[in-house]
């Protein structure tokens, strides 16, 4: 049985076996380190971790090259989602409209200080479900949340230098003769009318590559381009 198919057959494009195993160990060094390092700044919090850093972490290992993966959404977003848990719960208290609201809060200012990160989805829920971290107000959003998050962005940076990725993602070079125009993409992205984890220029550079190959394997072929 080949990648390309059949039960165990990965569910991202370009995604292999040994890209799995290294986003593994880096969960395993990226987590551990965090909660270590974490836990020595403040000992008498005992383990020192919040929970949705570990989603925060397959994002950062599994696909470094996403928008939502970058530096500035896992600390930014973290943060945000933090401080905006801790003011509805405030403002709302701790039911079923409280945790609606945050979400859909942190959703909103994710967004506009382009910082969206779905982990934040985790975070902005533990002040408003746990009273223990609301009672540390808004301090929560610095100590453990900040601290976790911008460590684990630092360990990811130095931890895919060693991996060879790209982290903070560049985009893919796109040939000074593009097939395609920016233009091109962007209509069809509004024609989709969904929402991609893929950046813009990411995806005009793989359309372009895309192009290439589908030409030279028409010319090996002895096919013509229709047109």
């Amino acid at each position: 049985m080949d990648g390309s198919g059949g039960r165990f057959a990965l569910l991202l494009a370009g995604a292999n076996w040994r890209e799995r195993t290294i986003a593994g160990i880096g969960a395993v060094v990226g987590i551990g380190l965090c909660a270590a390092i974490s836990t020595l700044v403040s000992p008498s919090h005992g383990l020192l971790l919040a929970a949705p850093l570990g989603a925060s972490a397959v994002l950062l290992f599994a696909v470094p090259s996403s928008p939502l993966a970058q530096p500035w959404p896992i600390i930014g977003g973290n943060i945000v989602s933090a401080l905006v848990g801790v003011a509805v719960a405030h403002l709302l208290g701790q039911g079923a409209l409280a945790a609606g609201v945050a979400v859909g809060v942190a959703i909103l200012i994710m967004s506009a200080l382009r910082c969206l990160h779905p982990p934040g989805g985790g975070t902005v829920l533990l002040p408003v479900l746990a009273p223990a971290l609301l009672a540390q107000g808004y301090a929560f959003a610095l100590v453990p949340i900040g601290l976790n998050a911008a460590l684990l962005a630092v360990i990811g940076f130095a931890f895919h230098r060693v991996s060879g990725h790209s982290y903070p993602h560049r985009p893919m070079k796109v040939p000074d003769r593009p097939r395609l125009l920016m233009e091109d993409i962007d209509a069809a992205l509004a024609e989709s009318g969904e929402t991609f984890d893929v950046s813009r220029e990411d995806l005009e550079a793989l359309l372009d590559r895309a192009e290439r190959h589908a030409e030279a394997r028409r010319l090996a072929t002895g096919r013509a381009p229709r047109g």
